[in-house]
C-alpha cells in the first residue's frame, strides 16, 4: 500500500493535470471558435465584395452600354456602301485636285469625278463649303479631304485641277471682299504654280460677273462687258477678271494648258438656304409664305443653270478640250457651248 504522503503527492499531481488538460481543452474551444468566427467574416466580406462587384460591374455595363451602340453606329458607317465608283485602269485614272471641293458646284463636280473612277482630293477652307456635302465619300480610298486655304502654297502631286475655291454669292463675298480678292488673285496664283511645277492642267471656274453690269443680252464671248471696278461687287468681279488674266499670262509665258468656265447663276441640290441669290431666295420666301421679293424694275434678265452630278460633265469636258480647241474658240467657248443656259 502506498503511503499517506504519496497518496496526497499523486492527488495534487492528477488535478493539476486535469487542471492543464482543462485548460488546453478550454484554449483549444476558443481557437476552434474564433477561427470559424474568422472564416465566417472572410466568407461575408468576400460575399460583400462580390455583391459590390456585381453592383459595380452592373453600372459599369450601363455607362458602357450606350458607348458599344455608337461604336456599333460608327463601325456601320465604316463599312457604309458609296456611291457606284466606275473602275479604271493605272493609265486611265488620274490625280485630281479639286479646290473649293466641299462646296455648293464643287461637290457635284466631286461626285462626278469620283464616279468616273479618278483619284480627288478635295481643298477647302470651309469658309461656304461644307463638309457634309462630301461626307458620303470620307473613308474612300480614292478620295482625300484637306483643310487648307488656298492662300496658302499647297505642295501636292495632281494630275489636273479644278480650281473652283472662291465664295460665290454677293453676301458671302461682299463680307470680306480683301479675302474675296486674295482667294482669286494668290489664290489662282499659288494654283497656276502648282500646275506649272506638276505639268498639270487646270481649269478655272469664272463667272458671268466677268461681264459686270452688261448692256447686252445675252453676253457672247466677244462683248467685253461693262465694269465697275470700285463697285460693291467689284471685289469679286475684278478677282475674276484678274484670275482669268493670269490663266492666259501663265499659258503663253510658261505653257501651262488652262481651260476658262464662266459660269452663269446656279442653282440646285445642296445650295444654301441664305445663298442670296434669286432662285434661293424666292424658294425660302416661298416656304415662309412671304411675297416674292423683284428688285429694280423686274425687266432685268437672268441665265441659269441647274447642277447635279450628270451636269457637271460640261466641265470635264471643258477640261480635257485640246489646246487648238482654246486656239480656234478663244478658250472660253470651247467650253461655255457645254453649258445649260436657260
Amino acid at each position: 500500500m502506498l503511503s499517506q504522503p504519496l497518496l496526497r503527492l499523486v492527488s495534487a499531481v492528477s488535478r493539476r493535470r486535469m487542471k492543464l488538460l482543462l485548460g488546453i481543452a478550454l484554449l483549444a474551444y476558443v481557437a476552434s471558435v474564433w477561427g470559424n468566427l474568422i472564416n465566417m467574416s472572410v466568407l461575408l466580406n468576400r460575399s460583400i465584395q462580390e455583391s459590390r462587384e456585381l453592383r459595380i460591374e452592373s453600372r459599369i455595363e450601363e455607362i458602357i452600354e450606350p458607348l458599344r451602340e455608337k461604336i456599333r453606329d460608327l463601325e456601320k458607317s465604316f463599312t457604309q456602301k458609296y456611291p457606284p465608283v466606275k473602275f479604271l485602269s493605272e493609265k486611265d485614272r488620274k490625280r485630281i485636285l479639286v479646290t473649293g471641293g466641299a462646296g455648293f458646284v464643287g461637290s457635284h463636280l466631286t461626285d462626278k469625278l469620283m464616279m468616273d473612277g479618278h483619284e480627288v482630293t478635295v481643298v477647302d477652307n470651309f469658309f461656304t463649303g461644307r463638309k457634309r456635302n462630301v461626307e458620303h465619300w470620307i473613308g474612300h480610298e480614292n478620295f482625300e479631304l484637306i483643310n487648307h486655304d488656298v492662300v496658302e502654297p499647297l505642295y501636292i502631286e495632281v494630275d489636273q485641277i479644278y480650281h473652283l475655291a472662291s465664295p460665290a454669292s454677293p453676301p458671302n463675298y461682299m463680307y470680306n471682299p480683301i479675302k474675296t480678292l486674295k482667294t482669286n488673285t494668290i489664290g489662282t496664283l499659288n494654283m497656276l504654280g502648282l500646275a506649272k511645277r506638276v505639268g498639270a492642267r487646270l481649269l478655272l471656274a469664272s463667272t458671268s460677273e466677268v461681264y459686270g453690269d452688261p448692256e447686252v443680252h445675252p453676253q457672247t464671248e466677244d462683248y467685253w462687258g461693262h465694269v465697275n471696278p470700285i463697285g460693291p461687287r467689284a471685289c469679286y468681279d475684278e478677282g475674276k477678271r484678274v484670275a482669268e488674266t493670269m490663266c492666259y499670262a501663265y499659258m503663253k509665258q510658261e505653257g501651262v494648258e488652262v481651260r476658262v468656265a464662266r459660269i452663269f447663276n446656279t442653282f440646285g441640290p445642296r445650295m444654301h438656304m441664305n445663298d442670296g441669290r434669286v432662285v434661293s431666295n424666292f424658294i425660302l420666301q416661298a416656304l415662309q409664305g412671304e411675297p416674292l421679293t423683284v428688285y429694280g424694275s423686274g425687266s432685268q434678265t437672268r441665265a441659269f443653270q441647274y447642277v447635279r452630278r450628270e451636269e457637271t460633265s460640261w466641265v470635264t469636258e471643258c477640261l480635257s478640250a485640246s489646246v487648238l480647241d482654246l486656239q480656234e474658240q478663244s478658250g472660253l467657248q470651247a467650253c461655255s457651248q457645254n453649258t445649260h443656259w436657260l
